[in-house]
């Protein structure tokens, strides 16, 4: 084995991984991992344990899930197939190009709108995808029925779970907001007061509407009453979804996008999302420099990373959006070729500014849950209502928490990622595998908005060049940029942050960046490891063991 590449940013590690046989379960809350462990244990597959995992989490991280968000599955079947479930939100129907007033045309301020109407309200509220294709994932590709996948998040939302201080800290930043909303407010600002730690939540309305779901599925939100207590709450309060847009609104399977780097073949999401175009792009650019003999944490490995995340984040500013909408030239954004053109503008010693390469054709606030089971499918998956609490908005009576995904849209008209009627969220997940001589390596996810494929990118960096273990890969100091400032995690010392400033970086201290990661890798043996990290509440949990040996007698004394 080869050893570990060089560090020049040391780090420990705070969590400890989990190594398994049987089942690998993910999440980014103990009680969601123990959801989806209970599947695996019940002889459900990987599928299954991810969609339990999923509706629990929307009862225990209320301020990232819910039924009214959206997001993507990755989906790999036992027989080596890829499968991407598009579960993104759309615009409603009734959404015009300019229905929001912009504040700024500049990059960091380009989706500011006046009165933050694409952020808080029902306004900012676009059609919800998520209940939809978790409900498709597991008719086509899993085997419990619905009802049993649903009655763990059923159990947490009657009987309650206790926040954890990660929750108080979620409903701290955005209290304000939740304080316009009664329901959210009663639940989570109790006596006006962020939830404290240890306080148990029972949201008996949820569960509610969980059981209506469990017994007549996700036509109980699409065709049903669920529905029509969101299209009234939006009518009276000014948005614009309503039953017809919830009738139209359709699951998309798409094919990944596929790249290679280093002998791996690297797979993930394809637009609307930007995670695997650009991962598998900058992937191209960085296979030209020897990254793993530059030592983790360098200077020169740091500059590298920020200089291919700005060429990304130029490009998919003009390229990457809905496909149904945009011509995205995925085929070239991905090519060998273009990464040459691409990677001959940087110098080594220089921060540079870089435009587009092609001609012009979101929020921090997510989940992500790795499955894997004995038989060989494994599922990536990344949900949110986008921002923290989604719209702050819960429609009455049904303890469902309205996503604010419209804010992923560019308010101003006439540019790739301007509002249509019934254009698909552009997202950075990035719910990634990897793959070595035709078997499975790695499969992770993170939240963290813009800064979700960017961090996804560092850790298959970790795991190929640094050659870190996964809890390390995971757990490591990240950097991001779009092109403003640099921003890094404490971990990074302070002499390679002068060195960065001197090359013409605009450093910026942050105390994290993105969210918590989870990932699984897969032994030769069949082995599974699954890690966590530190910034979520994460927790792995595997499954080893199985069924007595076949044949078996006992004698009964």
């Amino acid at each position: 084995m080869n050893s570990p590449a060089p560090r020049i940013a040391p780090f420990t590690c705070e969590k400890q991984p989990a190594t398994g046989s049987r089942g690998m379960v993910v999440t980014n809350h103990p009680l969601a991992s123990s959801a989806g462990a209970e599947m695996l244990m019940r002889g459900g597959n990987a599928i299954d344990a991810a969609v339990a995992a999923l509706f629990a989490l929307t009862v225990v991280e209320p301020m990232m899930v819910g039924l009214l968000g959206g997001g993507l599955s990755h989906i790999r079947l036992a027989d080596g197939r890829h499968i991407v479930l598009d579960g993104l939100s759309t615009a409603p129907l009734r959404a015009t190009p300019a229905m929001y007033d912009p504040v700024s045309d500049e990059i960091a301020l380009a989706r500011e709108t006046r009165d933050r109407r694409n952020v808080v309200g029902a306004l900012a509220v676009a059609v919800p995808g998520a209940l939809k294709g978790w409900c498709e994932a597991l008719t086509h590709y899993g085997r419990l029925p619905l009802a049993e996948v649903m009655a763990p998040a059923i159990r947490l939302a009657e009987h309650g779970f206790v926040a954890s201080a990660y929750l108080n800290d979620c409903v701290r930043l955005v209290a304000a907001d939740l304080a316009r909303d009664p329901a959210l407010s009663a639940l989570f600002l109790p006596g006006g007061e962020p939830v404290r730690a240890g306080t148990r939540v029972i949201q008996a309305d949820y569960a509610a509407s969980l059981r209506l779901i469990a017994e007549h599925g996700p036509d109980a939100l699409y065709q049903g009453p669920l529905g029509a207590a969101l299209a009234d709450d939006m009518a009276r309060s000014g948005g614009l979804i309503d039953m017809a847009d919830l009738a139209a609104y359709k699951v998309i399977e798409r094919a990944p996008v596929r790249g290679t780097y280093r002998g791996h073949e690297i797979i993930g999401p394809p637009p609307p999302s930007s995670g695997g175009v650009h991962i598998v792009q900058m992937l191209n650019i960085l296979e030209g420099f020897d990254i793993g003999a530059l030592g983790f944490g360098s200077a020169d490995a740091a500059h590298l990373l920020a200089e291919a995340l700005k060429i990304a984040f130029a490009d998919r500013a003009v390229a990457t959006a809905d496909p149904a909408f945009v011509d995205v030239p995925v085929e070239r954004l991905t090519s060998k070729t273009y990464a040459d053109e691409r990677r001959a503008q940087i110098e080594i010693g220089r921060a540079r500014h870089f435009g587009p390469g092609l001609s012009p054709t979101e929020s921090a606030n997510t989940t992500h849950v790795t499955v894997a089971d004995a038989e060989g499918n494994v599922v990536a998956s990344t949900q949110t209502i986008n921002g923290l609490f989604g719209a702050c908005v819960q429609i009455p009576g049904t303890g469902m928490t309205a996503n604010n995904y419209m804010y992923n849209f560019d308010p101003h008209p006439g540019r790739a990622l301007s509002i249509a009627p019934g254009k698909r969220v552009f997202t950075s997940m990035a719910p990634m595998m990897a793959t070595r001589d035709g078997r499975l390596r790695y499969a992770l996810g993170l939240p963290g908005g813009l800064r979700i494929f960017p961090s996804a990118l560092q850790a298959l960096v970790n795991l190929i060049d640094h050659r870190m273990s996964l809890q390390e890969a995971v757990e490591a100091p990240r950097l991001w940029t779009q092109g403003g400032e640099l921003e890094l995690e404490p971990a990074f010392s302070d002499s390679v942050a002068q060195e960065l400033a001197a090359r013409g970086h605009a450093i910026k201290r942050e105390p994290i960046v993105a969210g918590g990661m989870n990932a699984i890798a897969f032994g030769d043996d069949g082995g599974l490891t699954g890690a966590a990290c530190w910034r979520a509440d994460g927790t792995p949990i595997a499954i080893s063991g199985g069924r007595a040996r076949a044949g078996l007698r006992f004698a009964i004394a």
